[in-house]
C-alpha cells in the first residue's frame, strides 16, 4: 500500500480563494477585515511567520498592521498596545507572535486581547467555548487539521482518533475538535504505556509532539489517516515531521507531508478567523 498524500498547500489555496470571494462581498458593503500582528524582538523564525502573515493579508484584500517592538519592550508597553488595538475599529483580529522574550509573561498578554479579536483562539473564554461546543474563534493549527480531514473525505465521525501530544496549542484543542466531529478520541503523551500499540488501534493518528520521525510504520494501522503536525529541523538542515514519512507512507491510507501538509493551513485558518471576526463585529452571519 502507498498512502495518498494530503496536499495541505492545495487545500489551503482552495480555502484562500473562498476567503477572497467573501472579502470581495464585504468590501462592497464597505467592510474590510483587518489584522494586527505584534512582534516583540528579533527571533528569526517569528520574523518569517510575520512576513508570511502580512503577505497573506495583502493577497486576500485584508487591511493589516505589523507592530515591530524592540526586545526590551516592557510588559506594560505591550499591554498598552494591545489595549489600543482592542479599541481600534479597523482591526478585527489581533495576534501577538509567540514566543515572547523571556522577561515577558505570555498569559497576561493572551488574556488582554479582546475575546472577539482573539484570532489565535488562545483566550480562556474562547478555549472554554471550544470545550463546551459553543461557537468560538478556533485555534488555527487544530482547525486546519480538521479541514484537511473533511476536505479529503476523511470525516472523523464514527472513527477512532489517537492524538499524540497534549499541548494547549495543538494536542488538547485538536482532541476537542475531533470529539466535536463525533470521533472517539484517545489522547496520548509521554506517560502513556504501550504507545505504539495504542496508536495502532486508530483510524486517524494526529502526531504533535515535536520529536523528529517518532511515529514509525508499526505504530500505524494499515489504511489509517496520519496527520503530522510536527515540524523539526534535522542536523543537515532538512525539515521533517514527527512521523517517519517514508516508512509510514507504505502502510497508511492517507498522510500529510512535511512541508506542504499542515503548515500551510495555519495562516489560512488565521485569515478565516479574521474574516469571521469581521463578520461578527458587523452582525453578518
Amino acid at each position: 500500500m502507498s498512502a495518498q498524500v494530503i496536499d495541505g498547500k492545495l487545500i489551503s489555496d482552495t480555502i484562500r480563494e473562498e476567503i477572497k470571494a467573501d472579502v470581495a462581498s464585504l468590501l462592497e458593503k464597505g467592510i474590510r477585515p483587518g489584522l494586527a500582528v505584534v512582534l516583540v524582538g528579533e527571533d528569526p523564525a517569528s520574523q518569517v511567520y510575520v512576513r508570511n502573515k502580512a503577505k497573506a493579508c495583502e493577497d486576500l484584500g485584508f487591511y493589516s498592521e505589523v507592530h515591530r517592538l524592540s526586545a526590551e519592550t516592557t510588559q506594560d508597553e505591550l499591554l498598552q498596545l494591545i489595549d489600543k488595538l482592542n479599541g481600534q475599529a479597523s482591526i478585527h483580529g489581533i495576534l501577538v507572535q509567540l514566543p515572547l522574550p523571556k522577561h515577558l509573561e505570555e498569559k497576561p498578554v493572551i488574556d488582554a486581547i479582546s475575546v472577539v479579536k482573539d484570532v489565535d483562539g488562545f483566550h480562556p473564554i474562547n478555549v472554554g467555548n471550544l470545550m463546551i461546543g459553543d461557537d468560538s474563534l478556533l485555534p488555527c493549527t487544530p482547525a486546519g487539521c480538521i479541514e484537511l480531514l473533511k476536505r479529503t473525505g476523511n470525516s472523523p465521525a464514527g472513527k477512532h482518533a489517537v492524538v499524540i501530544g497534549r499541548s494547549n496549542i495543538v494536542g488538547k484543542p485538536v482532541s476537542l475538535l475531533l470529539l466535536r466531529e463525533n470521533a472517539t478520541v484517545t489522547i496520548c503523551h509521554s506517560r502513556t504505556p504501550n504507545l505504539p500499540e495504542v496508536a495502532r488501534e486508530a483510524d486517524i493518528v494526529v502526531a504533535a509532539v515535536g520529536v523528529p520521525k517518532m511515529v514509525k510504520r508499526d505504530w500505524v494501522k494499515p489504511g489509517a489517516v496520519v496527520i503530522d503536525v510536527g515540524i523539526n529541523r534535522l542536523p543537515d538542515g532538512k525539515l521533517c515531521g514527527d512521523v517517519d514519512y517514508d516508512d509510514v507512507a507504505e502502510v497508511a491510507g492517507w498522510i500529510t507531508p512535511v512541508p506542504r501538509g499542515v503548515g500551510p493551513m495555519t495562516i489560512t485558518m488565521l485569515m478565516a478567523n479574521t474574516l469571521k471576526a469581521a463578520k461578527r463585529t458587523n452582525g453578518i452571519q
